[in-house]
């Protein structure tokens, strides 16, 4: 049972009703949620470091999401990560400790240059449980 739940937004509900039932349970069940967002700039803009945009739109998701779990009682903290998902993970795992990652993916075919392979990746760097679930837009 996860007491310390890191969750990773690619992608937000557009309501609570949207989740998978198992992203609820979990949810219920944390002790201390913390929430990040990253960025995801497209490959043109990071590369011309133009992230302004999509640093934007973590700020929507996170906001958002934080909102939900408002909804629910749940207390959660939150940061937009860093472009880099997998960094982004690292700062949090390394800050937050937590027991368990839960990630909201962007569908396959809205998905980024930066999340390909990005659960490969994690498996491989953190000896954690994972839940993903993918939202539809």
């Amino acid at each position: 049972m996860p007491s310390r739940l890191l969750i990773a937004v690619g992608a937000g509900a557009a309501s609570l009703d949207e989740l998978p039932f198992g992203v609820r349970s979990l949810l219920d069940r944390a002790e201390e949620i913390l929430v990040i967002a990253p960025a995801l700039p497209k490959r043109l803009d990071w590369l011309t470091s133009a992230t302004d945009k999509a640093h934007r739109h973590a700020d929507e998701r996170l906001r958002g999401v934080l909102g939900q779990l408002s909804e629910l009682d749940a207390e959660a903290g939150g940061v937009i990560g860093a472009d880099d998902p997998v960094v982004a993970f690292e700062d949090a795992i390394r800050e937050f400790r937590p027991d368990h990652l839960l990630i909201a993916l962007r569908p396959e075919d809205r998905a980024g240059w930066q999340e390909r392979g990005l659960l490969d990746e994690l498996l491989r760097s953190f000896s954690l449980p994972i839940t993903v679930f993918e939202l539809q837009p």
